[in-house]
């Protein structure tokens, strides 16, 4: 970082397994955070593998999401919606939901949640 700002390439970032209860084979890696000297905002990139998926789950923060590549299934208030890559999902607070990959390659996208969540 250098005069507060950040430019690295994805896969030069660590990625971590995602050890909660209800989770399957996700990765992530905070690609922006508050370390980084992020105020509003965290940049994360979730990696789902084939069969993997995020626990179910709720949260009283809002998230954006932003497919980069893969297939899967978002889980939302109980009705599930097919997605694929360059499709905007917004999750708003407090509502119950999953994502699962349902492709056979990685399943990865970007997910913006607000600094004071990370």
């Amino acid at each position: 970082m250098s005069n507060g700002m950040k430019i690295e390439k994805s896969s030069n970032i660590d990625k971590s397994p995602v050890e909660v209860e209800g989770a399957k084979d996700v990765a992530i890696r905070w690609l922006i955070s508050k370390d980084d000297g992020a105020e509003n905002f965290a940049m994360r990139l979730f990696e789902l593998q084939p069969g993997g998926f995020t626990p179910l789950h709720t949260h009283p923060h809002e998230h954006e999401v932003f497919v980069v590549e893969g297939q899967g299934i978002f889980v939302y208030q109980g009705r599930q919606h097919r997605f694929g890559p360059e499709y905007a999902i917004f999750v708003p607070g407090n509502k119950q939901h999953q994502f699962k990959n349902t492709g056979d390659s990685i399943l990865r996208f970007l997910c913006i949640v607000p600094a004071s969540a990370s």
